[in-house]
């Protein structure tokens, strides 16, 4: 995975530092995957396709976060079941983009949402 962002760019605490770290862990497991600064945040791309974006407290809203597309109703329902772990999120929250606390959720849940992301995003004859 390539990071093109100098470190100082995440203007973190530790626990920022951790869950970066958590993320990037997982996305350079994915094939073609990137990892540029986009709007001042980490942000994984598959070829030139955003697939998970990092959210450091985005406007002052208290989110350490992940913003990740997800399947049609899937949203509405992680925010229904779960408040305290998902939400909307601005601007892409309307296309059914999910926010993750990443305090919230586990190594292995991350992992799964996000792999699903990376499905949804990657062109197929890349997932074969």
């Amino acid at each position: 995975m390539d990071r093109g962002q100098p470190r100082e760019a995440l203007n973190g605490s530790v626990e920022t530092e951790e869950h970066i770290g958590r993320v990037r862990r997982i996305c350079s497991t994915l094939p073609e995957t990137s990892e540029k600064l986009s709007h001042g945040e980490p942000t994984f791309f598959v070829r030139k396709k955003v697939f998970a974006m990092f959210a450091n407290n985005h406007h002052n809203d208290g989110h350490i976060a992940i913003w990740i597309p997800a399947e049609p109703g899937l949203q509405e329902m992680l925010i229904h079941t779960s408040p305290n772990k998902y939400f909307r999120p601005p601007y892409v929250g309307v296309r059914g983009w999910v926010g993750i606390e990443l305090n919230q959720v586990s190594d292995e849940e991350l992992t799964l949402h996000l792999h699903d992301a990376w499905r949804l995003i990657a062109p197929k004859k890349l997932q074969r």
